[in-house]
């Protein structure tokens, strides 16, 4: 007689138990299976877990609170298109310890649920003490004042993601505010960004943008200026339907806007060029990066702007590369989280310079 699945009450709970991306478990030896192209993963990825899950309602995501469902179904380890496992956080970190070299963080994510405050600091500080890796914590700011800010710092944190996500207060207000039913709100996340500034540093705080939620190139640009101009940097990221969610029909962008709005965060956050000296098109197209054509030339030539953004290791270079967690895995990469080789730099080449319609 078959069992029936454990209800939702049932689920794990963190800071004893966290989940664990698939990349992140293959690269600690939890999980089998190989990366394509030979990908490394250098960023170990925590997502705290409790029974009924995330507060919060945001369309674009697989962890809304309405589409939480019971442990045993198959949606119930989704997020950003693949598994996310629960492991006991003793087991992490003793996989961690003797993790690959290339593994040079840790970021552990919060929900939207009251105990991830708390919750994300014993973590946090347990991280710190266990492996010495450098611990960055993507923040639920809805949960968060100034002083969650420092309990973060003091626990061993040196770095934070802010998800915005939605390039403008509009669309952040449709797809996560109170359309959706969901707690946040756009000027308490930007209040947040900045309070994270002054408690890191300058450069030690990063706004999570993504493109394809009904923005123009324009309005994402003006955003990361923002970002940049208040002293921090863009983790940019491509819309990709997250099955289940209440945008699981919605196209992926094409790859030309995408590649267009990456080379303007990667010369604003290269200090290379500021969204007043850029040009758009009457859609909102950039049409003009603001730069002198040989700077515009080295950029695309090294790939760097195509690369995944995220937070650096120890050697400078970003730790937290995510391997295809914009798009399956295939020759049409939106982030790419290794060196472009010739034939992807011909690519997207051509993808930049395309303009649909």
């Amino acid at each position: 007689m078959t069992q029936p699945a454990p209800l939702a009450d049932a689920a794990p709970q963190s800071p004893e138990r966290l989940r664990l991306s698939l990349a992140a478990a293959m690269t600690l030896g939890l999980a089998g299976g190989s990366f394509y192209r030979n990908a490394r993963l250098g960023c170990i990825n925590l997502l705290l877990t409790y029974p009924g899950g995330c507060r919060a309602n945001c369309a674009f995501c697989g962890l809304a609170r309405e589409n939480q469902p019971r442990r045993g179904d198959p949606r119930y380890e989704k997020f950003i298109r693949v598994s996310w496992k629960d492991y006991a956080l003793e087991e992490i970190l003793e996989r961690c310890q003797s993790a690959p070299a290339w593994v040079e963080r840790v970021c552990v994510s919060m929900i939207t649920h009251p105990q991830a405050r708390e919750d994300a600091v014993t973590v946090c500080r347990r991280v710190r003490a266990a492996t010495g890796l450098p611990v960055s914590i993507l923040i639920a700011p809805t949960l968060l004042d100034e002083g969650g800010l420092e309990a973060m710092h003091e626990a061993g944190a040196d770095r934070v993601g802010v998800a915005i996500d939605a390039a403008t207060p509009e669309l952040f207000e449709k797809l996560r505010g109170r359309p959706v039913g969901g707690p946040h709100r756009w000027e308490h996340y930007w209040r947040i960004f900045e309070q994270a500034l002054q408690v890191f540093g300058e450069g030690m705080a990063g706004v999570h943008l993504i493109h394809g939620l009904g923005e123009t190139e324009e309005e994402l640009v003006l955003a990361m200026d923002r970002a940049k101009g208040l002293g921090g940097c863009t983790h940019l990221f491509c819309f990709f339907p997250e099955r289940f969610s209440a945008l699981a029909s919605a196209p992926q962008p094409p790859a030309s806007g995408y590649r267009r709005v990456q080379m303007a965060r990667w010369l604003l956050d290269q200090g290379l060029a500021r969204a007043r000296g850029m040009a758009f098109d009457q859609e909102g197209r950039v049409v003009d990066f603001g730069v002198a054509p040989e700077v515009l030339e080295a950029a695309m030539a090294s790939g760097r702007p195509f690369m995944t953004s995220g937070c650096p290791g120890a050697s400078g270079q970003v730790a937290c590369n995510r391997p295809f967690g914009n798009e399956k895995p295939g020759p049409d990469l939106r982030n790419y989280p290794f060196a472009l080789q010739p034939a992807d730099l011909e690519l997207v080449r051509a993808q930049i310079a395309e303009y649909p319609g």
